[in-house]
């Protein structure tokens, strides 16, 4: 027996002996190595890269990962432009939950294929890359675009995964939100189920470059970052106060001259298409969307503060529901900032939620959405309702047959600053001074565009602003009952100028009581629940700019973002108009220039901007009240 076992024992070690006879190397060996799998065989997953030929011949580089031993699984998949290759390699870990996005754990863990691929021109993939490449027709004659990427991805997916059960849906947010969007667009028929988060759908109505005509100038960093191959990332201003820096540079198109990004392409497009042009219609994925059925069940989503694509889902919700009403859509808002659903929800800046918003949202609505359409023997979908929407003041998931839930009801600006119900008989108005050398700051300076400051700023505190001698605040008493509202409040806003041209902000506010008891822990706090900007120069039409007459009085109207939000009773609503939102927004220069992107010095002018009120020039905040 002892003999066995030395035989046996000796077996064991003769490749470590066979290894320490091994010659030692030189000194000058190259310690360079060409490769290290990182995956290593006790790995729970298998990680694949392809590069997926595309119709024209152009391949984009994919990652496949899923857990071992996974069968007839439904796939899920994703298109960006923020690295596939990093988004599948977030920890260097052997577990599967471990190297993709947090979100992807209850989806992996249960059976599927998760899929995530560069856009074309971009990281690894092959080909041009146009920023928000626009759909084939009149700007683009390639042939080529995202919804044909879409279906020539899915198509290979389900032909070539023996793994797979050849159904496939595609989720995403922002620039993901958007191509999950254009995925829709004669969808393959593998494609059974999509949720856009958060999309990125009218660059200049409402989301990242533009709102309502007035230009948003961190779409300068976004575009140096994205677009250049080396040297790119944020305009290298240091990291000082950048209301200084854009204050300093003039214009928009002077800041990017001054920072040598205004030859960009992507910057060039934005400085030489100012108004709602042919440029921007032929891109808005609501208008291309309402041009066609919509077959495929879609979750479309995004949070209540989203403070970079605020307009584009429930633009989308909107234009398919007005063109095909019993279309398979539905809306989800929460109570987070851009993407916030798929990190921890807990908390927005100082406001705290009941539990992990996003984390609820993730498994009670969006997993089982997906898992009814996607698995193979799965329970039958339960009926979709308009929208899931988060009610913020009482903190509760809220379920609607309809949206918006609400009823249209005025509340009116009145005399001595105060907001009321009722129409004041009387008219009046109201004045102040807006100074383009000393615009309203958005946030408390010193501004940097970045970071928590940058992802919370739609839930800044207002008291920052409230009483500047260019913002007028309007209030109403303390309210003795709750007033709720659920959809999108109008703003009818009746002004005029000294000038020829002025940018209206209007914010609707939560101003929680002063008590230092309250319940809220936040006494006294002004909560911004929907703040939007109006360039004046399109008030008769967004691609008919033309300049106001002095004096004249105007109606200015737009909406606010999507919200459910209870007013409290012992809380009073407040709004705020002023004239600008600096340096997010460029400067209106209050005189007639062609394009105030590149408006000179000298245009830039104060203006008495004089707010009506009562009467017949009655201005309003139309709130959708809910009936609880």
């Amino acid at each position: 027996m002892r003999q066995l076992f030395l035989a046996a024992a000796a077996l064991a070690a003769a490749p470590l002996a066979a290894q320490s006879v091994l010659a030692p190397l030189d000194p000058m060996t190259n310690d360079k190595v060409a490769s290290y799998d990182w995956v290593r065989p006790q790995a729970d997953f298998v990680r694949r890269e392809v590069m997926m030929p595309m119709r024209d011949g152009t391949k984009l580089f994919t990652v496949i990962v899923y857990r071992k031993g996974t069968k007839d699984a439904p796939i899920l998949l994703s298109r960006t432009p923020y690295d596939a290759g990093g988004a599948t390699s977030r920890n260097r870990s052997q577990k599967i939950e471990e190297i993709l996005p947090i979100m992807d754990a209850p989806f992996v863990n249960d059976g599927y294929i998760r899929v995530y691929q560069d856009v074309r021109g971009l990281h690894k993939s092959e080909g041009d890359y146009v920023m928000a490449r626009p759909l084939s027709g009149p700007l683009n004659k390639t042939g080529i675009d995202h919804s044909t990427d879409a279906f020539d991805t899915i198509d290979w997916l389900i032909k070539n995964l023996p793994e797979g059960n050849g159904k496939v849906g595609i989720i995403g947010s922002s620039y993901l939100g958007y191509t999950a969007l254009m995925a829709l667009i004669d969808p393959h028929p593998a494609l059974k189920a999509a949720v856009p988060q958060s999309p990125m759908v009218d660059g200049w109505i409402g989301d990242d470059w533009f709102h309502n005509g007035a230009f948003r100038t961190f779409g300068f960093d976004y575009s140096l970052g994205q677009t250049v191959k080396e040297g790119g990332g944020s305009a290298p201003t240091g990291l000082g106060d950048e209301y200084i820096s854009y204050l300093a540079a003039g214009s928009s198109a002077g800041f990017a001259r001054a920072w040598g990004i205004d030859q960009l392409p992507a910057v060039r497009k934005m400085i030489e298409h100012p108004a709602y042009d042919q440029f921007w219609q032929e891109q808005a994925v609501d208008r291309l969307l309402a041009k066609r059925k919509l077959t495929v069940p879609t979750l479309v989503m995004l949070g209540q503060w989203d403070q970079e694509d605020s307009y584009g889902g429930p633009a989308v919700f909107k234009a398919i529901k007005a063109a095909q009403p019993d279309a398979p859509i539905m809306l989800g808002i929460g109570p987070w900032r851009h993407s916030g659903t798929n990190y921890e929800g807990f908390n927005l800046g100082a406001l705290k939620f009941e539990g992990d918003t996003a984390l609820q949202f993730r498994m009670q609505w969006i997993k089982p959405f997906l898992d009814c359409r996607l698995k193979s023997k799965a329970a039958a979908c339960a009926p979709m309702p308009a929208a899931v929407t988060y009610a913020t003041g009482t903190n509760q998931w809220e379920v609607d047959a309809k949206w918006p839930a609400g009823t249209e009801k005025p509340l009116y600006l009145a005399g001595n600053f105060a907001l009321s119900f009722e129409k004041p008989v009387a008219a009046g108005s109201d004045a102040y001074v807006s100074d383009p050398a000393k615009p309203v700051p958005f946030v408390p300076r010193p501004i940097r565009m970045e970071g928590d400051a940058w992802r919370n700023w739609l839930v800044q505190d207002q008291r920052f602003a409230d009483g500047r001698s260019d913002v007028l605040s309007y209030s109403t008493a303390v309210l003795g009952e709750a007033v709720h509202i659920k959809g999108a409040p109008r703003i009818d806003l009746r002004a005029a100028t000294s000038g020829q041209d002025s940018d209206f902000v209007v914010k609707l506010i939560d101003v929680y009581p002063s008590e230092a008891s309250a319940p809220s822990g936040l006494p006294g706090y002004q909560l911004g629940v929907g703040i939007e900007i109006f360039r004046g120069r399109y008030v008769h039409g967004f691609s008919s700019p033309a300049p106001l007459v002095p004096g004249k009085t105007y109606a200015f109207g737009w909406s606010l973002p999507n919200v459910n939000h209870v007013f409290l009773p012992g809380h009073r609503i407040m709004v705020q108009v002023q004239s600008s939102l600096f340096p997010l927004y460029d400067r209106n220069p209050q005189t007639w220039v062609p394009s105030i992107m590149d408006a000179p010095s000298g245009a830039y002018r104060k203006a008495t901007q004089t707010v009506r009120w009562g009467g017949a020039e009655a201005s309003a905040v139309w709130l959708p009240v809910a009936r609880d």
